[in-house]
């Protein structure tokens, strides 16, 4: 049996099936994966499932950081906003 770099469990046979005009794949319960999207790509014959994983805050600000900065014309229109009396709550 081969010997697998980033395996930390032993290989298992898995099911392929068809998904409509999609090859799938069962994934067995050991190797299930975080999320509801992964990223798939191939190295020579081998197929890498990864999960992908959420943005952090850092990437946040980051992609913020490359949206152009507000100017003139993008002005907030005002907002008419009257306080509500204490006695019109109740």
């Amino acid at each position: 049996m081969p010997r697998h770099r980033y395996s930390t469990t032993p290989p298992k046979e898995a099911k392929l099936f068809r998904n409509n005009r999609s090859q799938a794949v069962r994934i067995p319960v050991e190797f299930e994966l975080p999320g509801e999207k992964v990223l798939i790509s191939r190295e020579g014959d081998r197929l890498v499932i990864e999960p992908v994983r959420k943005a952090g805050l850092t990437a946040l600000l980051a992609q913020w950081a490359k949206e152009p900065p507000l100017g003139p014309e993008d002005d907030f229109p005002e907002i008419n906003d009257t306080p509500v009396k204490s006695e019109e709550i109740f």
